[in-house]
Formats: structure tokens, C-alpha cells, sequence
């Protein structure tokens, strides 16, 4: 008897035309750390009387979709999942390539995403699948992820074989926590201890009555919300200062280089709240920042560039 090994998992995805149908070529293979997603019809208790205590069989109530992928952070492939979260992007450069993404888009991407495993063999399509979140945390080491959370319309069920036919790889080197910078005006902060991205679309379901389990039409964008959490050791006032006065930061660059490319968030106009100052033993005093971007005046909350050699995605 044989066991299916996780290792083994793979992941094709590919942008949809129509939202939620599946296209037959154009596939992906990327990389990818965990996934979570999976479709679900929870039971409905059955609430008629009349039967006697044992009761009538329960009900399956509306089918749903939601879960979270987990990749790394690299060169190339973190390209497909930006253009997902925040839509199609400013393309300049002739090789390398500068790929600028700007938040507010009016519409976004849905994409058909195939995870399988061929060792059982087992293969199924999550399709309708729209980015919701990106949330990457920062640190002084360790592997650089990115958690993505979709909201899908729903999953074919699941078969021996691929749909994805011969898929092409798209994979770069990974980032790397220790080249992990945030700069304030240009300038490093160099006191930060740790940090965590968070980015959101506040995508509204469609719930409309369609005869098919209860899926979804579709998903809405809401309000943009982009967050930073930043844990720093307190050797200053500034950080400090600007909370108290509530006035807004330039984060001007949150982000990684490597050989061949880069990839960083500008955040043009951060609040910092107002946060104690904690000291647990002799190892110093560090203080919470949980900030939230705003508007920059004729521009966005959040830009992404990503400079490397695809031209396009």
C-alpha cells in the first residue's frame, strides 16, 4: 500500500478570461509552500417536528471556498501573486524588467488554480479564485513566505489527471530575510526588530441564489487596507514623536534585493498610533508600532515594484 507524500503536491495556475471558467492552456507550475484551500458545505440541522425525537436528515447548506496559500517570496513567481492582489501593472524596461503595482484597481484578476498530488494520483481545480490578503512577515532570518488568502468560487472535483497539460515553470531565487530593509525618507531604520506586511482588497461575496450549490457570483473590491506592524527597539523619539503628533511617515521603501533584482513596497503616508513602551528584562525597551497607511494626495496607499527578467505577467 502506498502514501501520498506531501513533498510530491504540486500547483499549476492560470489567469481566467471569464470568471470562473477554466481555461484549457497557458498553466503555470509555481512554487508554493502550503495551501489551506479546499471547497466546504457545512450541515444544516433538521428543524421539523412531528417525527419523534430522532429526527429527519440534515441539510447541506451553501457551498464556500476561502483559504490561504503560502509561497515564498522570490524573484520571479511572487509576480503572479501581485498582479492577483492588486491588478495588471506598469511594465518599463527592456530586460530588466520594472513591474509597478499600484493599489485601487477597479477590477481584478480571477485565476483557475490546480493543486494535486501524483502519487495517489489526485488533481483538482480551484476555480473563481481571487486574492484577498498578501501578508509577508519580516525578520533578521529564516525563509521569507508570503501568506495568500483567495476567495474562490468553488472546486471540481477530484480527478487522476492534470488539467494543466505541460505547464511552464515559473520560479526565481528566493529573497532572503537578512537583506530585508524598511527606510524612512531614504533613510534605514535601523532599530526595527521585526515587521509584518499586511494587505488587504475587503472583497465582498456575491451571494446570489444561482442553482449550484449556493457558490458565489462573483467578488466586489472594497477599501483598500494596508498595515505594517513593526516591533522596535526604543533608542529614539522619533517614531515616537511622530505618533504623538499624529503626523504621517514616508515609508519609502519596505522591501529585498538580490542579484538580478528587487522587490519593494512604498508606503508614501503611514500613521503610527500612540504605543507604550514595554520593558521585559535587561535586554532593552521595544515598542509596537501598529501602523496604517493612508492616501497619498493624488496617488495610492501602496505601491509594489518588482524588478527582474519577466516581461510580462
Amino acid at each position: 500500500m502506498g502514501f501520498a507524500m506531501g513533498i510530491n503536491a504540486v500547483m499549476h495556475a492560470v489567469e481566467e478570461v471569464t470568471y470562473g471558467v477554466t481555461p484549457a492552456t497557458n498553466f503555470r507550475r509555481l512554487p508554493f509552500v502550503s495551501s489551506n484551500m479546499g471547497e466546504e458545505r457545512p450541515l444544516i440541522e433538521d428543524d421539523q417536528l412531528g417525527f419523534g425525537r430522532q429526527g429527519l436528515d440534515p441539510s447541506y447548506d451553501v457551498a464556500t471556498n476561502d483559504g490561504d496559500i503560502v509561497v515564498p517570496v522570490d524573484l520571479e513567481a511572487i509576480g503572479f501573486w501581485l498582479k492577483g492582489f492588486f491588478g495588471q501593472p506598469t511594465v518599463t524596461g527592456t530586460g530588466p524588467y520594472t513591474h509597478v503595482f499600484q493599489s485601487g484597481a477597479a477590477t481584478l484578476p480571477s485565476r483557475s488554480i490546480e493543486i494535486g498530488n501524483p502519487d495517489v494520483p489526485s488533481f483538482s481545480v480551484h476555480y473563481g479564485a481571487v486574492v484577498n490578503q498578501m501578508r509577508i512577515a519580516m525578520a533578521r532570518s529564516g525563509m521569507l513566505n508570503c501568506t495568500v488568502s483567495m476567495i474562490a468560487q468553488g472546486e471540481t472535483a477530484p480527478v487522476a489527471s492534470s488539467v494543466a497539460g505541460v505547464p511552464v515553470e515559473q520560479r526565481g531565487p528566493r529573497f532572503e530575510q537578512a537583506t530585508g530593509v524598511i527606510k524612512r525618507d531614504g533613510v534605514t531604520l535601523g532599530n526595527i526588530v521585526s515587521a509584518d506586511i499586511s494587505l488587504s482588497n475587503s472583497l465582498e461575496k456575491v451571494e446570489v441564489m444561482r442553482g449550484d450549490a449556493g457558490r458565489i457570483g462573483g467578488v466586489v473590491p472594497g477599501v483598500v487596507q494596508a498595515q505594517l506592524r513593526m516591533t522596535a527597539r526604543f533608542d529614539s523619539l522619533d517614531l515616537l514623536t511622530a505618533a504623538t503628533n499624529g503626523t504621517p511617515i514616508n515609508l519609502s521603501e519596505i522591501g529585498w534585493e538580490r542579484s538580478g533584482g528587487g522587490l519593494r513596497f512604498e508606503m508614501p503616508r503611514v500613521f503610527l498610533p500612540r504605543t507604550k513602551r514595554s520593558i521585559s528584562g535587561p535586554g532593552g525597551i521595544t515598542a509596537d508600532f501598529n501602523c496604517q497607511a493612508a492616501r497619498f494626495p493624488g496617488g495610492y496607499k501602496v505601491i509594489a515594484r518588482l524588478v527582474n527578467s519577466v516581461s510580462n505577467y
